[in-house]
């Protein structure tokens, strides 16, 4: 049977850590710190983590794999793209790989970095993506090495997954997100109310996530350049797009959310 667990890591990361109760094996997601894993391993001795999965080589992300991987040899899986430390398996888009005995996809999603992939969990019953910073809680990474088009278009092949998808995303982003799209777009009833649950959420400490995909495509502005107010709250702001297309929308709304 498959858990998974938030590890919380310095001011806002998540490290998703998939739990097998029956092989009481365990992997790991984008282990930026090795702190939080190795605690958890103490506290559940028996344990065995032996898989470490890697989405980009943001230090956040990556910074726990020498430590980790010297205390427990993991394999390291990481995008064949990228310099990910002490990595052991390449990937490419549309690699399959079993973890813990799960099928895992993998998906080239460039924008945040150019090597970017997430992990697509498969299963018929209850699907899961591990999105690292491509796909966040009402909102998607900075672009710090590619363009609003490459980004446009990994979130758009995201939303091709089955709406029933929970989105596991690395930060703890969810609230500031959902300010921000109150602001593109008030008139969703939607994102309102998701924003007054997630007020609630945060005031008490506890997590946002897991997200799925339907949420993100009814409340996240960046899966919805094609809405009418979120077009013209884009054409306010930028007078001077004329006719913009979805990808010329979703540019003005990173640019303007880099500066919210």
């Amino acid at each position: 049977m498959l858990q998974i667990e938030a590890l919380p890591a310095f001011s806002d990361n998540y490290i998703w850590l998939l739990a097998d109760t029956g092989s009481r094996r365990c992997a790991v997601v984008d282990p930026g710190d090795a702190a939080p894993v190795m605690a958890w391993l103490e506290l559940n001795r028996g344990w065995r983590l032996s898989d470490i999965l890697i989405t980009h080589h943001h230090h956040d992300h990556v910074g726990g794999v020498p430590a980790l991987k010297a205390h427990c040899g993991a394999r390291v899986h990481g995008p064949a793209h990228e310099d990910i430390p002490q990595r052991d398996h390449a990937l490419d888009d549309g690699a399959r790989l079993q973890v813990l005995g799960l099928p895992l996809r993998v998906l080239a999603v460039p924008g945040h970095t150019l090597g970017h992939i997430a992990y697509f969990l498969d299963d018929p019953e209850q699907p899961r993506l591990f999105s690292g910073d491509t796909l966040f809680a009402a909102g998607c990474g900075r672009l710090f090495e590619g363009t609003p088009e490459q980004m446009f278009h990994s979130l758009s092949r995201l939303a091709t997954l089955p709406e029933r998808t929970l989105v596991y995303c690395a930060h703890e982003y969810t609230l500031g997100n959902l300010r921000f799209a109150h602001a593109v777009e008030p008139g969703n009833d939607d994102t309102n109310h998701r924003l007054e649950q997630v007020i609630r959420l945060r005031e008490q400490g506890r997590i946002t996530l897991p997200s799925s995909i339907a949420l993100e495509k009814a409340t996240n502005p960046f899966l919805r350049t094609g809405e009418a107010e979120i077009r013209q709250a884009c054409l306010q702001r930028n007078p001077l797009l004329g006719n913009p297309g979805p990808e010329q929308v979703f540019a003005v709304l990173r640019a303007w959310k880099d500066g919210f």
